[in-house]
Protein backbone atom coordinates (compact mmCIF):
# COMPACT_ATOMS: atom_id res chain seq x y z
CA UNK A 1 0.00 0.00 0.00
CA UNK A 2 1.31 3.13 -1.10
CA UNK A 3 1.94 5.85 2.06
CA UNK A 4 1.41 9.45 1.95
CA UNK A 5 4.95 10.65 0.87
CA UNK A 6 4.14 8.72 -2.35
CA UNK A 7 1.32 11.17 -3.26
CA UNK A 8 2.15 13.14 -5.74
CA UNK A 9 1.54 16.61 -4.55
CA UNK A 10 2.20 19.62 -6.87
CA UNK A 11 4.90 22.11 -5.87
CA UNK A 12 3.83 25.80 -5.20
CA UNK A 13 5.04 28.95 -5.47
CA UNK A 14 5.65 30.53 -2.11
CA UNK A 15 3.16 32.72 0.00
CA UNK A 16 4.58 35.64 1.66
CA UNK A 17 3.68 36.39 5.08
CA UNK A 18 0.70 38.25 5.74
CA UNK A 19 -0.50 40.84 8.79
CA UNK A 20 -2.77 37.77 10.05
CA UNK A 21 0.08 35.55 10.46
CA UNK A 22 1.84 37.56 12.53
CA UNK A 23 -1.17 39.51 14.73
CA UNK A 24 -2.06 39.23 18.24
CA UNK A 25 -6.25 37.88 17.47
CA UNK A 26 -8.90 40.06 18.80
CA UNK A 27 -9.20 43.40 19.82
CA UNK A 28 -10.69 44.92 23.31
CA UNK A 29 -12.46 48.04 22.47
CA UNK A 30 -13.93 50.69 25.22
CA UNK A 31 -16.03 53.96 24.70
CA UNK A 32 -13.89 56.91 25.28
CA UNK A 33 -15.63 57.61 28.97
CA UNK A 34 -14.31 55.20 30.36
CA UNK A 35 -11.89 55.90 33.71
CA UNK A 36 -8.40 54.67 33.17
CA UNK A 37 -8.35 53.06 36.19
CA UNK A 38 -10.97 50.51 34.29
CA UNK A 39 -8.96 50.49 30.98
CA UNK A 40 -6.21 49.40 33.45
CA UNK A 41 -7.90 46.35 35.24
CA UNK A 42 -8.92 45.70 31.73
CA UNK A 43 -5.67 45.64 29.65
CA UNK A 44 -4.85 43.13 32.62
CA UNK A 45 -7.47 41.01 32.77
CA UNK A 46 -6.97 40.45 28.93
CA UNK A 47 -3.80 40.39 28.37
CA UNK A 48 -3.98 42.94 25.55
CA UNK A 49 -1.16 45.22 23.83
CA UNK A 50 -3.58 48.06 23.62
CA UNK A 51 -7.34 49.11 24.02
CA UNK A 52 -8.93 50.60 21.33
CA UNK A 53 -10.90 53.67 22.25
CA UNK A 54 -13.76 54.28 20.21
CA UNK A 55 -14.92 57.79 21.30
CA UNK A 56 -17.43 58.45 18.22
CA UNK A 57 -17.93 56.84 15.46
CA UNK A 58 -15.08 58.08 13.54
CA UNK A 59 -13.08 59.49 16.06
CA UNK A 60 -10.72 56.28 17.25
CA UNK A 61 -7.41 56.37 19.66
CA UNK A 62 -5.44 53.96 21.52
CA UNK A 63 -4.29 53.33 24.84
CA UNK A 64 -1.89 51.11 26.15
CA UNK A 65 0.38 50.61 29.45
CA UNK A 66 2.80 53.77 28.12
CA UNK A 67 0.19 56.07 27.87
CA UNK A 68 -1.16 55.28 31.87
CA UNK A 69 2.30 55.33 32.76
CA UNK A 70 3.28 58.63 31.35
CA UNK A 71 0.32 60.98 31.39
CA UNK A 72 -1.29 59.96 34.05
CA UNK A 73 1.17 58.25 37.12
CA UNK A 74 4.06 59.96 36.18
CA UNK A 75 1.72 63.21 36.34
CA UNK A 76 0.37 62.45 39.80
CA UNK A 77 -3.11 62.20 38.42
CA UNK A 78 -5.65 60.39 40.20
CA UNK A 79 -6.38 57.40 37.09
CA UNK A 80 -10.23 57.55 38.83
CA UNK A 81 -11.03 60.49 37.67
CA UNK A 82 -9.20 60.69 33.95
CA UNK A 83 -11.64 59.48 31.07
CA UNK A 84 -9.55 57.39 28.70
CA UNK A 85 -10.36 59.80 25.75
CA UNK A 86 -8.21 62.01 27.50
CA UNK A 87 -4.93 60.02 27.07
CA UNK A 88 -5.51 57.86 24.59
CA UNK A 89 -2.62 58.07 21.50
CA UNK A 90 -4.03 59.38 17.60
CA UNK A 91 -4.51 58.78 14.98
CA UNK A 92 -4.81 55.53 14.58
CA UNK A 93 -3.34 52.89 11.81
CA UNK A 94 -5.34 50.97 10.44
CA UNK A 95 -3.74 47.44 8.27
CA UNK A 96 -6.18 45.15 6.08
CA UNK A 97 -5.49 41.48 7.49
CA UNK A 98 -4.06 40.12 3.84
CA UNK A 99 -1.49 42.98 3.70
CA UNK A 100 2.22 41.72 2.96
CA UNK A 101 3.76 42.10 6.22
CA UNK A 102 6.48 44.63 4.21
CA UNK A 103 3.50 46.71 4.38
CA UNK A 104 2.75 46.63 7.98
CA UNK A 105 6.49 47.36 7.83
CA UNK A 106 6.28 50.49 5.62
CA UNK A 107 3.76 51.97 7.61
CA UNK A 108 4.89 52.13 10.88
CA UNK A 109 8.19 53.41 9.77
CA UNK A 110 6.42 56.56 7.96
CA UNK A 111 4.40 57.01 10.43
CA UNK A 112 5.79 56.17 14.02
CA UNK A 113 3.34 53.95 15.06
CA UNK A 114 4.64 50.80 16.94
CA UNK A 115 0.99 49.48 17.10
CA UNK A 116 -0.97 48.74 14.11
CA UNK A 117 -5.06 47.56 14.42
CA UNK A 118 -5.57 44.94 12.06
CA UNK A 119 -8.89 45.12 10.44
CA UNK A 120 -11.10 42.31 7.52
CA UNK A 121 -13.68 44.25 5.90
CA UNK A 122 -13.22 47.45 7.87
CA UNK A 123 -13.64 45.47 11.40
CA UNK A 124 -11.08 44.90 14.06
CA UNK A 125 -9.84 42.03 14.13
CA UNK A 126 -6.32 42.09 15.73
CA UNK A 127 -3.28 43.97 16.70
CA UNK A 128 -0.02 44.17 14.98
CA UNK A 129 3.14 45.74 16.99
CA UNK A 130 6.87 46.46 16.09
CA UNK A 131 7.75 43.61 18.37
CA UNK A 132 5.87 40.86 15.97
CA UNK A 133 7.64 42.42 13.00
CA UNK A 134 11.05 42.08 14.92
CA UNK A 135 10.15 38.70 15.94
CA UNK A 136 9.06 37.74 12.13
CA UNK A 137 10.88 34.39 10.97
CA UNK A 138 10.31 33.74 7.89
CA UNK A 139 8.11 29.95 6.56
CA UNK A 140 10.49 27.17 5.75
CA UNK A 141 9.92 24.97 2.46
CA UNK A 142 8.72 21.92 3.48
CA UNK A 143 6.81 18.75 2.65
CA UNK A 144 5.90 16.97 5.25
CA UNK A 145 2.85 14.56 5.46
CA UNK A 146 -0.08 15.79 7.57
CA UNK A 147 -3.88 14.15 8.62
CA UNK A 148 -6.11 17.13 8.34
CA UNK A 149 -9.25 16.97 10.76
CA UNK A 150 -12.27 19.59 10.67
CA UNK A 151 -13.95 20.57 13.64
CA UNK A 152 -17.09 22.71 14.83
CA UNK A 153 -18.97 21.44 11.97
CA UNK A 154 -21.42 19.19 12.23
CA UNK A 155 -21.42 18.35 8.18
CA UNK A 156 -17.89 17.22 8.26
CA UNK A 157 -17.07 16.67 12.05
CA UNK A 158 -14.84 13.48 11.90
CA UNK A 159 -13.63 13.75 8.53
CA UNK A 160 -10.04 13.40 8.03
CA UNK A 161 -8.43 14.24 5.48
CA UNK A 162 -4.71 13.52 4.10
CA UNK A 163 -2.47 16.53 2.77
CA UNK A 164 0.98 17.67 2.94
CA UNK A 165 2.67 21.14 4.56
CA UNK A 166 4.72 22.60 2.03
CA UNK A 167 5.32 25.59 3.86
CA UNK A 168 5.52 25.95 8.04
CA UNK A 169 6.46 28.17 10.73
CA UNK A 170 5.45 28.91 14.40
CA UNK A 171 2.55 30.45 13.38
CA UNK A 172 1.24 28.84 10.60
CA UNK A 173 0.95 26.55 7.67
CA UNK A 174 0.40 26.10 4.00
CA UNK A 175 -1.09 22.49 3.12
CA UNK A 176 -1.56 21.27 -0.41
CA UNK A 177 -5.04 18.98 -0.59
CA UNK A 178 -7.16 17.44 -3.01
CA UNK A 179 -10.16 18.04 -0.16
CA UNK A 180 -12.18 21.51 -0.22
CA UNK A 181 -11.44 23.01 3.05
CA UNK A 182 -13.38 26.09 3.25
CA UNK A 183 -11.77 29.86 4.66
CA UNK A 184 -12.96 30.22 8.36
CA UNK A 185 -12.83 26.30 8.88
CA UNK A 186 -11.29 25.25 12.15
CA UNK A 187 -9.03 21.96 11.74
CA UNK A 188 -6.47 20.09 13.65
CA UNK A 189 -3.27 19.58 11.99
CA UNK A 190 -1.08 15.91 12.94
CA UNK A 191 2.21 16.02 12.09
CA UNK A 192 5.96 14.40 12.62
CA UNK A 193 8.86 16.22 12.25
CA UNK A 194 11.93 15.32 10.85
CA UNK A 195 14.18 14.47 13.78
CA UNK A 196 11.24 14.49 16.53
CA UNK A 197 9.91 11.18 17.66
CA UNK A 198 6.43 13.12 19.87
CA UNK A 199 3.78 13.94 16.85
CA UNK A 200 2.17 17.42 16.50
CA UNK A 201 -1.24 17.88 17.33
CA UNK A 202 -2.02 22.00 16.81
CA UNK A 203 -5.32 23.53 16.08
CA UNK A 204 -5.66 25.94 13.10
CA UNK A 205 -8.18 28.09 11.41
CA UNK A 206 -8.14 28.44 7.52
CA UNK A 207 -6.98 32.04 6.74
CA UNK A 208 -7.29 31.52 3.22
CA UNK A 209 -8.23 28.35 0.61
CA UNK A 210 -8.42 27.91 -3.15
CA UNK A 211 -6.81 26.78 -6.59
CA UNK A 212 -4.26 29.10 -7.88
CA UNK A 213 -4.85 29.67 -11.26
CA UNK A 214 -8.56 29.53 -11.03
CA UNK A 215 -10.71 32.65 -10.48
CA UNK A 216 -13.77 32.31 -8.11
CA UNK A 217 -16.91 30.15 -9.67
CA UNK A 218 -14.84 28.29 -12.53
CA UNK A 219 -16.51 24.84 -12.46
CA UNK A 220 -13.97 22.14 -11.18
CA UNK A 221 -12.95 19.86 -13.59
CA UNK A 222 -11.06 16.84 -12.20
CA UNK A 223 -9.03 16.36 -9.08
CA UNK A 224 -7.47 19.83 -7.77
CA UNK A 225 -5.08 20.92 -5.76
CA UNK A 226 -6.43 23.19 -2.96
CA UNK A 227 -4.06 25.28 -1.10
CA UNK A 228 -4.92 25.73 2.50
CA UNK A 229 -3.68 28.65 4.45
CA UNK A 230 -3.59 28.02 8.10
CA UNK A 231 -2.88 29.73 11.05
CA UNK A 232 -2.57 28.27 14.57
CA UNK A 233 -4.27 28.88 17.51
CA UNK A 234 -3.99 28.21 20.93
CA UNK A 235 -0.08 27.14 20.66
CA UNK A 236 1.64 25.31 23.36
CA UNK A 237 4.92 26.65 24.67
CA UNK A 238 5.98 23.39 23.99
CA UNK A 239 5.22 23.15 20.11
CA UNK A 240 5.77 26.66 19.11
CA UNK A 241 9.59 25.76 20.44
CA UNK A 242 9.68 22.65 18.79
CA UNK A 243 8.61 24.12 15.30
CA UNK A 244 11.10 26.51 15.84
CA UNK A 245 13.88 24.16 16.65
CA UNK A 246 12.87 22.65 13.20
CA UNK A 247 13.00 26.22 11.19
CA UNK A 248 16.38 26.95 12.84
CA UNK A 249 17.82 23.82 12.08
CA UNK A 250 16.60 23.94 8.06
CA UNK A 251 17.64 27.59 7.89
CA UNK A 252 20.26 27.59 4.87
CA UNK A 253 23.45 28.62 5.67
CA UNK A 254 24.73 32.04 5.24
CA UNK A 255 26.23 33.51 2.20
CA UNK A 256 28.54 35.24 4.14
CA UNK A 257 29.90 32.44 6.51
CA UNK A 258 33.19 30.90 5.54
Amino acid sequence: MPNDEDKPFKTTSFIQTMVAHMMTPGVVQVPGDVSVSEAALLLEREQAPCLLVKDTDTRFGLMTPTDIVKKVVAQGLEPHDIEVRTIMTRPVQFIEYDQALAEASTLMMSTGASLLIVTKQNQPVGVLTAQDLMLTPPRRGTKIPVVMSVVGRASAQGLNYNAMITQLSHVGALVESTAKILTGTNVVLAFSISGQNTPLTIRGTVLTSGVPGTEPGEPSSGIRTWHVDIQFTDLSSTDLARIRAWALQTMPPSPNRS
